[in-house]
């Protein structure tokens, strides 16, 4: 019985060995070195312990969308869509209910005419502000395309054009909420608070649902009737909880970012208190006809299935995000987070401080990509921002930063932002190839590598 067993554990030894050598020799043939690859081999090895939390996470919420699909009954005729006014949608309805059941609030607004974060982000704020309020950002400068929405930067349409001031507050310098200056800051007029999750392209902490919440309580208690909104872009299903979970009257997002899933083609989501997502719901259509209106087409079945998917999709993002962050943060890059914090969202910034390092990075993740892999990006400008913006993103959805993708500005510190990964793999291989990338161009060395390695091996004794 014995010689069984140990002839039994040999033969799985040797099929192990057979897979792992062809795994290295499909990477090899699309074009990722053996020195690359072991490296990454060595930071995986490292990582076990926190995959397993990742995976535990994504196997919470998973449950938490199901039960609330289960729970709202959702059936097959809630796939169709409609057409022209979509009056009784049944299955935009539900999906609503369905939202609104997993972050825990009065109502949801899941629509595909919502076109972008950018987009949910200024109706939240158009609907819910009037003029004469204050809005306020307590988190520093919110992310870039928001600038001409406030009328930071002047632009038509912006809420400066009507009348609705603004205000923010610096963060300190290890990035947490200066609450002195916050609490000077809460006005007679301050109507609504802001508070972006996700560190955009700043090089700042994300912020944890914890801190978010202690925010919100301290801004409620000395103004309840204050309305705290959160941009939870790039945030979704990383917990266990919500923003909605700790106090927050409206939880605002993007359906090509994490609950889409990878799926949905397009569409924003505001999560909240009935009135403040009603009046949204009105900014969108139009006043009186509110939720009523407006068509699914044929988009219900991928927002659903995307959603069900959405937590081990985010999971597998993450996976990538804690990886490049190892891979680079033992290279000797500055990373945030670094290669060992709890995980709040699934950007993970690398800053090269040369726009070689950027462009280098990029052309990787572009070539690493399922669509597009031939097209080599290009720093351009592009609407909103107030640099030249380089992105990688060959993506079945265009623009979609659920899937692998990376993109920064092209100006100091020379940061590049890198997300998304339908799958752990998919995200694993974009990484090393980013990495042959730098490798290639001369950002970095093969003796970089090899100390990197070294300082891996005295880690892990």
């Amino acid at each position: 019985m014995g010689e069984t067993a140990a002839a039994g554990e040999t033969i799985e030894m040797n099929e192990t060995k057979a897979m792992d050598d062809l795994i290295q020799e499909q990477y090899r043939k699309m074009g990722i070195g053996k020195e690359v690859f072991s490296y990454g081999e060595e930071i995986v090895k490292l990582l076990a312990g926190r995959f397993t939390a990742i995976d535990s996470v994504a196997e919470y919420n998973q449950l938490k969308v199901l039960a609330a699909m289960q729970n709202n009954r959702v059936s097959e005729a809630c796939l169709t869509g409609t057409t022209g006014y979509g009056y009784n949608d049944l299955g935009r309805d539900t999906l609503e209910r369905v939202y609104a059941d997993i972050f825990h609030t009065e109502d949801c607004l899941v629509r595909p005419q919502i076109t972008c974060g950018t987009h949910a982000l200024a109706l939240a704020l158009m609907s819910n502000l009037r003029p004469g309020d204050e809005l306020l950002s307590p988190a520093g400068k919110p992310y870039d395309t928001l600038e001409e929405v406030i009328g930071i930067r002047p632009s038509r349409g912006s809420l400066a054009e009507y009348g609705i001031t603004y205000r923010q507050v610096e963060l300190k310098e290890d990035g947490s909420f200066d609450y002195e200056e916050i609490e000077k800051a809460l006005g007679e007029r301050t109507r609504l608070v802001t508070i972006q999750r996700s560190k955009g392209y700043q090089t700042r902490p994300t912020f944890s649902v914890a801190q978010i919440g202690e925010l919100i309580s301290f801004i409620k208690a000395r103004r309840p009737d204050v309305i705290c909104m959160v941009d939870n872009c790039y945030g979704e299903f990383v917990e266990i909880i919500e923003p909605s979970d700790v106090g927050a009257d409206m939880v605002v997002g993007s359906l090509i970012k994490n609950p889409g899933g990878g799926l949905a083609p397009i569409g924003g989501y505001i999560a909240g208190k009935k009135e403040c997502v009603e009046n949204a719901a009105y900014r969108l259509t139009s006043p009186g006809l509110g939720k009523e209106v407006g068509a699914s087409l044929g988009v219900l079945s991928q927002f659903y299935q995307g959603l069900f998917l959405a937590p081990t999709v985010t999971a597998g993002a993450l996976k990538g995000a804690v990886f490049a962050a190892n891979v680079y943060e033992n290279l000797g890059f500055p990373v945030i987070p670094d290669g060992k914090e709890d995980r709040h969202d699934i950007i993970q910034a690398v800053t090269f401080g040369t726009p070689e390092g950027v462009i280098a990075f990029c052309e990787g993740i572009q070539a690493a990509a399922p669509v597009d892999s031939h097209v080599t990006p290009q720093p351009w400008d592009m609407p909103g921002y107030d640099a030249q913006v380089i992105m990688a993103a060959g993506a079945f959805v265009s623009g979609s930063s659920i899937e692998l993708s990376a993109d920064g500005p092209i100006k100091p510190p020379y940061a590049v932002y890198f997300q998304g990964g339908l799958t752990w793999q998919h995200a694993r291989f974009g990484i090393l190839k980013s990495l042959q990338s730098l490798l290639d161009q001369g950002v970095i060395s093969g003796q970089d590598l090899e100390k990197a390695k070294e300082k891996l091996r005295k880690t892990s004794k």
